[in-house]
């Protein structure tokens, strides 16, 4: 479990350790402290929510990173998961092994949109990649299919110019702004990338447009009826047989054109379908985590009602139980945890809501030397009907467990003072013994104040 994400529960990736204790991968972090407000610690929730502090706000800048568990993890023993691979080693080399998986499914690098098994990659570009690449007779050029129709077509367009140069050009070969088809009637002008796109995209209009040039060459070279014997004199042969070579290539590379639109056009269709599911699926998948963000809040609350049930105190008299006693002390003198609160009790079933809060270490007068223990008037559901200021004796009591000498303190509220005022905000200013016992005396082996790790505090206030 040490090795665990607290918010992804996979296993860590540069693990950082929050204030709290709790171990988050970089980038989960990173992700909670960005979506959340006030971000507090998932697992400090589950495990005890009356111990929530300030350690248990997650922020970026107060988590350092675990060196130690990182090291363990990079030399944990693990294993291929990939259907067919049978590969094992450690978990530094698993990244490297996972870009290199002979297994592992891998999207075309030509665009295709075909997963395929790295090691079959080679014979998907040979034999079924829509994008597959050839090499140029002329240039030897490596080319996808689509881009070497559109050379060939091009090559037999510069050869069919060369055989018929047309007189009068309203636009220059050479012309960089002009599309090289408007030899035969194309007008599209533009850059040098859109003309290159421009003839990828136009194959086929200018298949026609060149078709229907041919068509009038031969209706050219094909001089009138002879009104007189009625013979209709034939072309050259020469010029004839390079007319129905033309004619065999435009129709030719037409076919092949129109293949590859419908396969274009097929592929852009499952795209654009894929891409729906995908949405669909994006859409689902945020619905799921809003639901799954919503009855975890659903949960903690309940869990935070069961918790309150079970511990609160409804005649004035409380019992707090504090576990981890060393961990805790340790983590106020270090300032991770300064201080606890006590779950909410009440003097009465309609009465006043309270609870205590404990500075292990001390606070105030008794910073580094003693426990300070003070009491808390909270906001309640019947303040309006309470009579303020609040004026019961308190008295507290720190249990010697072999139930020798017990600790007790006693205080009368001061009626001018803040804390003991009707509250505007969910609790007044603690108040109340701020050198409630010595720190040598706590963890004296004389007393039995601490045992297994566990103190109780006893609050007693006088409702008569």
């Amino acid at each position: 479990q040490k090795y665990l994400c607290s918010n992804c529960n996979n296993i860590l990736k540069k693990a950082l350790q929050t204030l709290c204790g709790h171990r988050y991968c970089s980038a989960c972090l990173a992700w909670i402290v960005r979506n959340n407000k006030n971000p507090i610690c998932q697992k400090c929730k589950e495990e005890d929510p009356s111990t929530l502090s300030e350690g248990s706000l997650l922020a970026e800048e107060r988590a350092f990173g675990d060196a130690a568990i990182n090291k363990e993890i990079s030399e944990l023993k693990v294993h291929c998961v990939t259907l067919g691979c049978s590969w094992t080693g450690i978990m530094k080399d698993f990244e490297e092994h996972q870009s290199l998986c002979e297994y592992a499914l891998i999207p075309c690098h030509t665009g295709c949109g075909h997963m395929v098994m790295r090691k079959k990659l080679a014979d998907h570009l040979e034999n079924s990649c829509v994008n597959n690449v050839t090499v140029c007779p002329k240039c030897k050029w490596t080319l996808s299919s689509s881009e070497y129709q559109v050379r060939t077509f091009l090559l037999v367009f510069d050869y069919f110019l060369a055989f018929f140069p047309q007189q009068n050009h309203s636009i220059p070969l050479n012309n960089k702004d002009g599309c090289r088809f408007s030899e035969v009637g194309c007008s599209f002008r533009g850059s040098k990338e859109k003309l290159k796109e421009h003839e990828r995209i136009a194959v086929g209009t200018h298949m026609l447009l060149l078709l229907q040039l041919i068509k009038e060459l031969k209706a050219t070279l094909c001089p009138a009826v002879r009104a007189a014997d009625g013979l209709v004199p034939q072309p050259p042969p020469s010029l004839e047989n390079k007319l129905h070579v033309f004619e065999n290539i435009v129709a030719v590379l037409n076919k092949e054109v129109e293949t590859s639109n419908l396969e274009i056009t097929a592929f852009r269709r499952q795209s654009e379908l894929d891409q729906n599911i995908i949405r669909g699926l994006e859409l689902k998948i945020a619905e799921l985590h809003r639901c799954l963000t919503q009855k975890d809040a659903g949960l903690s609350s309940l869990h935070k009602s069961l918790l309150f049930s079970e511990q609160a105190s409804y005649d004035g008299v409380f019992l707090w139980k504090i576990t981890d006693v060393g961990r805790k002390l340790q983590d106020s003198v270090t300032g991770r945890t300064v201080s606890l609160y006590s779950p909410a009790f009440y003097t009465a079933k309609y009465g006043y809501k309270v609870c205590l809060r404990i500075y292990l270490n001390g606070d105030g007068t008794g910073k580094g030397t003693h426990v300070s223990l003070f009491f808390v008037v909270m906001k309640g559901d019947y303040d309006a009907l309470l009579p303020w200021p609040f004026r019961h004796k308190v008295t507290f009591m720190l249990l010697d467990q072999n139930n020798r000498e017990h600790v007790i303190d006693a205080f009368r509220p001061d009626l001018t003072s803040a804390s003991f005022q009707r509250p505007v905000s969910d609790m007044n200013v603690a108040s109340g013994c701020p050198m409630f016992l010595p720190l040598s005396k706590l963890q004296s082996p004389k007393y039995a104040y601490v045992k297994e790790d566990t103190l109780f505090l006893k609050c007693i206030i006088e409702t008569n």
